[in-house]
Protein backbone atom coordinates (compact mmCIF):
# COMPACT_ATOMS: atom_id res chain seq x y z
CA UNK A 1 0.00 0.00 0.00
CA UNK A 2 1.70 3.13 -1.15
CA UNK A 3 1.61 6.41 0.98
CA UNK A 4 0.00 8.36 -2.12
CA UNK A 5 -3.24 5.44 -1.59
CA UNK A 6 -3.57 5.69 2.42
CA UNK A 7 -3.61 9.38 2.63
CA UNK A 8 -6.91 10.72 2.27
CA UNK A 9 -7.66 7.77 4.60
CA UNK A 10 -5.24 9.39 7.28
CA UNK A 11 -6.41 12.93 6.93
CA UNK A 12 -9.86 11.80 7.58
CA UNK A 13 -8.68 9.58 10.62
CA UNK A 14 -7.28 12.55 12.14
CA UNK A 15 -10.24 14.44 12.42
CA UNK A 16 -12.05 11.85 13.60
CA UNK A 17 -9.48 11.43 16.46
CA UNK A 18 -9.49 14.83 17.32
CA UNK A 19 -13.45 14.35 16.93
CA UNK A 20 -13.61 11.57 19.40
CA UNK A 21 -11.48 13.28 22.09
CA UNK A 22 -14.30 16.05 21.75
CA UNK A 23 -17.32 14.31 21.59
CA UNK A 24 -15.82 11.97 24.80
CA UNK A 25 -16.05 15.13 26.76
CA UNK A 26 -19.80 15.50 25.83
CA UNK A 27 -20.02 12.62 27.20
CA UNK A 28 -21.45 13.95 30.66
CA UNK A 29 -20.65 13.90 34.55
CA UNK A 30 -23.41 10.97 34.98
CA UNK A 31 -20.77 8.04 33.22
CA UNK A 32 -17.98 9.76 34.06
CA UNK A 33 -18.66 9.69 37.91
CA UNK A 34 -18.62 6.15 37.78
CA UNK A 35 -14.60 6.27 37.71
CA UNK A 36 -13.72 9.17 40.07
CA UNK A 37 -13.61 7.29 43.26
CA UNK A 38 -11.64 4.89 41.77
CA UNK A 39 -7.79 4.29 41.73
CA UNK A 40 -6.09 5.49 39.04
CA UNK A 41 -5.98 3.73 35.24
CA UNK A 42 -2.56 4.18 34.75
CA UNK A 43 -1.81 1.35 37.55
CA UNK A 44 -2.06 -2.24 35.90
CA UNK A 45 -4.25 -4.22 38.50
CA UNK A 46 -6.98 -1.15 38.18
CA UNK A 47 -6.71 -1.89 33.97
CA UNK A 48 -6.80 -5.21 34.11
CA UNK A 49 -9.78 -5.39 37.12
CA UNK A 50 -11.76 -2.49 34.78
CA UNK A 51 -11.31 -4.56 31.18
CA UNK A 52 -12.73 -7.33 33.15
CA UNK A 53 -15.43 -5.48 34.36
CA UNK A 54 -16.39 -3.81 31.24
CA UNK A 55 -16.15 -6.90 29.52
CA UNK A 56 -12.82 -5.87 26.62
CA UNK A 57 -9.68 -5.99 26.13
CA UNK A 58 -8.62 -3.42 23.46
CA UNK A 59 -10.73 -4.61 20.85
CA UNK A 60 -11.70 -1.62 18.44
CA UNK A 61 -15.56 -0.73 17.51
CA UNK A 62 -16.02 0.60 14.75
CA UNK A 63 -19.49 2.39 14.45
CA UNK A 64 -20.08 3.04 10.84
CA UNK A 65 -22.85 5.61 10.55
CA UNK A 66 -24.59 4.88 7.04
CA UNK A 67 -24.91 6.89 4.35
CA UNK A 68 -24.10 10.75 4.01
CA UNK A 69 -23.29 13.38 2.03
CA UNK A 70 -24.56 12.98 -1.59
CA UNK A 71 -26.19 10.15 -0.64
CA UNK A 72 -29.30 10.44 1.36
CA UNK A 73 -30.47 6.84 1.95
CA UNK A 74 -34.04 6.76 1.99
CA UNK A 75 -36.32 8.99 2.99
CA UNK A 76 -39.69 10.28 4.19
CA UNK A 77 -40.25 13.37 3.26
CA UNK A 78 -38.00 15.91 4.03
CA UNK A 79 -36.77 13.08 6.98
CA UNK A 80 -33.54 11.75 5.51
CA UNK A 81 -31.72 7.98 6.49
CA UNK A 82 -28.42 9.93 6.94
CA UNK A 83 -29.29 12.42 9.55
CA UNK A 84 -31.11 10.10 11.44
CA UNK A 85 -27.79 7.34 11.06
CA UNK A 86 -25.83 9.95 12.06
CA UNK A 87 -28.09 11.07 15.17
CA UNK A 88 -28.20 7.61 16.35
CA UNK A 89 -24.19 6.38 16.09
CA UNK A 90 -23.20 9.91 17.81
CA UNK A 91 -25.17 8.62 20.62
CA UNK A 92 -23.89 4.91 20.06
CA UNK A 93 -20.26 6.38 20.19
CA UNK A 94 -20.57 8.15 23.53
CA UNK A 95 -22.52 5.33 25.77
CA UNK A 96 -19.73 3.18 24.51
CA UNK A 97 -16.98 5.47 25.40
CA UNK A 98 -18.51 7.00 28.67
CA UNK A 99 -18.18 2.64 29.57
CA UNK A 100 -14.64 2.56 28.57
CA UNK A 101 -15.26 0.66 25.12
CA UNK A 102 -12.68 1.55 22.61
CA UNK A 103 -15.05 2.65 20.15
CA UNK A 104 -14.62 5.30 16.43
CA UNK A 105 -17.14 6.96 14.69
CA UNK A 106 -16.06 6.93 11.03
CA UNK A 107 -18.05 10.15 10.43
CA UNK A 108 -18.82 13.62 12.18
CA UNK A 109 -20.62 15.34 10.22
CA UNK A 110 -22.65 14.93 6.89
CA UNK A 111 -20.20 13.82 4.57
CA UNK A 112 -19.51 10.65 2.19
CA UNK A 113 -16.69 8.99 2.55
CA UNK A 114 -16.49 8.31 -1.16
CA UNK A 115 -15.26 12.23 -1.09
CA UNK A 116 -11.95 10.88 0.14
CA UNK A 117 -11.73 7.89 -1.90
CA UNK A 118 -8.79 8.71 -4.47
CA UNK A 119 -7.54 5.12 -4.44
CA UNK A 120 -10.23 3.17 -6.08
CA UNK A 121 -10.64 3.99 -9.90
CA UNK A 122 -14.50 3.39 -10.27
CA UNK A 123 -16.87 5.32 -11.51
CA UNK A 124 -19.51 4.42 -9.17
CA UNK A 125 -19.83 6.79 -6.14
CA UNK A 126 -21.69 4.11 -4.19
CA UNK A 127 -18.93 1.42 -4.60
CA UNK A 128 -16.13 3.95 -4.16
CA UNK A 129 -17.99 4.95 -0.20
CA UNK A 130 -18.74 1.37 0.45
CA UNK A 131 -14.58 0.18 -0.37
CA UNK A 132 -13.72 3.20 2.14
CA UNK A 133 -15.56 1.94 5.01
CA UNK A 134 -14.20 -1.03 4.33
CA UNK A 135 -10.89 0.53 4.24
CA UNK A 136 -11.18 1.88 7.20
CA UNK A 137 -12.24 -1.38 9.25
CA UNK A 138 -9.56 -3.10 7.75
CA UNK A 139 -6.76 -0.27 8.53
CA UNK A 140 -7.30 0.24 12.32
CA UNK A 141 -7.89 -2.81 12.47
CA UNK A 142 -11.46 -2.74 14.02
CA UNK A 143 -12.61 -6.25 15.95
CA UNK A 144 -16.07 -5.64 15.58
CA UNK A 145 -18.16 -3.53 13.34
CA UNK A 146 -21.73 -2.22 13.80
CA UNK A 147 -23.42 -0.44 10.28
CA UNK A 148 -26.33 1.53 11.60
CA UNK A 149 -29.04 2.07 8.67
CA UNK A 150 -32.64 2.35 8.96
CA UNK A 151 -34.97 0.19 6.54
CA UNK A 152 -38.00 1.23 4.49
CA UNK A 153 -41.05 -0.82 3.13
CA UNK A 154 -43.89 0.03 0.29
CA UNK A 155 -46.34 -0.70 3.26
CA UNK A 156 -46.33 1.21 6.56
CA UNK A 157 -47.84 -1.72 8.72
CA UNK A 158 -44.02 -3.08 8.17
CA UNK A 159 -42.12 -2.33 11.58
CA UNK A 160 -39.53 -2.99 13.59
CA UNK A 161 -35.77 -3.29 13.92
CA UNK A 162 -33.86 -6.09 11.92
CA UNK A 163 -30.13 -6.88 12.38
CA UNK A 164 -28.34 -9.35 9.27
CA UNK A 165 -25.03 -10.58 10.09
CA UNK A 166 -21.95 -11.44 8.19
CA UNK A 167 -22.76 -15.19 8.31
CA UNK A 168 -19.77 -16.73 10.33
CA UNK A 169 -20.14 -17.84 14.22
CA UNK A 170 -19.16 -14.13 16.03
CA UNK A 171 -21.43 -12.18 13.99
CA UNK A 172 -24.28 -13.67 14.45
CA UNK A 173 -23.81 -14.06 18.37
CA UNK A 174 -23.49 -10.16 17.84
CA UNK A 175 -26.39 -9.16 15.95
CA UNK A 176 -28.40 -11.38 18.10
CA UNK A 177 -27.49 -9.39 21.41
CA UNK A 178 -28.19 -6.41 19.52
CA UNK A 179 -31.54 -7.77 18.21
CA UNK A 180 -32.45 -8.67 21.26
CA UNK A 181 -32.32 -5.67 23.18
CA UNK A 182 -33.71 -3.68 20.26
CA UNK A 183 -36.52 -6.41 20.22
CA UNK A 184 -37.53 -5.05 23.83
CA UNK A 185 -37.97 -1.56 23.16
CA UNK A 186 -40.04 -2.03 20.14
CA UNK A 187 -41.51 -4.64 22.05
CA UNK A 188 -41.76 -7.54 19.34
CA UNK A 189 -40.26 -11.21 18.54
CA UNK A 190 -38.02 -10.89 15.54
CA UNK A 191 -34.82 -12.82 14.47
CA UNK A 192 -31.70 -11.45 13.14
CA UNK A 193 -31.04 -12.53 9.54
CA UNK A 194 -27.69 -13.29 7.32
CA UNK A 195 -26.72 -10.41 5.43
CA UNK A 196 -25.36 -12.57 2.18
CA UNK A 197 -25.92 -9.64 -0.09
CA UNK A 198 -24.59 -6.48 1.34
CA UNK A 199 -21.16 -5.74 0.43
CA UNK A 200 -19.73 -4.88 4.07
CA UNK A 201 -20.97 -7.82 5.33
CA UNK A 202 -19.58 -9.72 1.98
CA UNK A 203 -15.76 -8.04 2.51
CA UNK A 204 -15.01 -6.77 5.99
CA UNK A 205 -13.20 -9.77 7.87
CA UNK A 206 -13.87 -8.73 10.96
CA UNK A 207 -17.36 -9.46 13.47
CA UNK A 208 -19.32 -7.20 11.33
CA UNK A 209 -23.40 -6.51 11.69
CA UNK A 210 -25.73 -4.20 9.94
CA UNK A 211 -28.66 -2.80 11.98
CA UNK A 212 -31.69 -1.33 10.58
CA UNK A 213 -33.30 0.28 13.21
CA UNK A 214 -36.38 0.61 11.90
CA UNK A 215 -38.48 1.30 8.81
CA UNK A 216 -38.89 5.36 7.92
CA UNK A 217 -41.99 4.34 6.41
CA UNK A 218 -43.64 3.43 9.87
CA UNK A 219 -45.15 5.76 11.66
CA UNK A 220 -45.31 4.01 14.53
CA UNK A 221 -41.15 3.37 13.43
CA UNK A 222 -40.46 7.25 13.00
CA UNK A 223 -41.49 8.33 16.64
CA UNK A 224 -38.54 6.47 17.93
CA UNK A 225 -35.76 7.34 14.87
CA UNK A 226 -37.08 10.78 14.24
CA UNK A 227 -36.93 12.08 17.98
CA UNK A 228 -34.03 12.75 20.52
CA UNK A 229 -35.68 10.29 23.40
CA UNK A 230 -36.20 7.44 20.67
CA UNK A 231 -32.70 7.98 19.11
CA UNK A 232 -30.99 7.92 22.89
CA UNK A 233 -33.27 4.89 23.23
CA UNK A 234 -32.12 2.66 20.29
CA UNK A 235 -28.36 3.81 21.09
CA UNK A 236 -28.63 2.14 24.58
CA UNK A 237 -30.34 -0.63 23.40
CA UNK A 238 -27.23 -1.38 20.34
CA UNK A 239 -24.62 -0.42 23.15
CA UNK A 240 -26.20 -3.13 25.34
CA UNK A 241 -26.45 -5.84 22.40
CA UNK A 242 -22.55 -5.11 22.02
CA UNK A 243 -21.61 -5.28 25.61
CA UNK A 244 -23.57 -8.04 26.18
CA UNK A 245 -21.75 -9.87 23.07
CA UNK A 246 -18.08 -8.33 24.17
CA UNK A 247 -18.58 -10.42 27.61
CA UNK A 248 -19.85 -13.45 25.75
CA UNK A 249 -16.97 -14.03 23.65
Amino acid sequence: MSYFRISPVWRRWSILLASAGLLALLAGQAHAARFEQVPHASTSGWQEKRQQMLGHDQRIILIDAGHGGIDGGTSHGDILEKDITLAISRRLFLLLRSDGFDAILNRTGDYAPSEENRWLRSSSRHLRDLAQRKELAEMLPANVVVSIHINWAPSPSKHGPLVPYRQEGRSFLLARSIQDQLNQIYDIHAAPRPGKPFYLLNKITATTVIVEAGFISSPADRSKLCTPHGQEEIAEAIASGIAAYLMEV
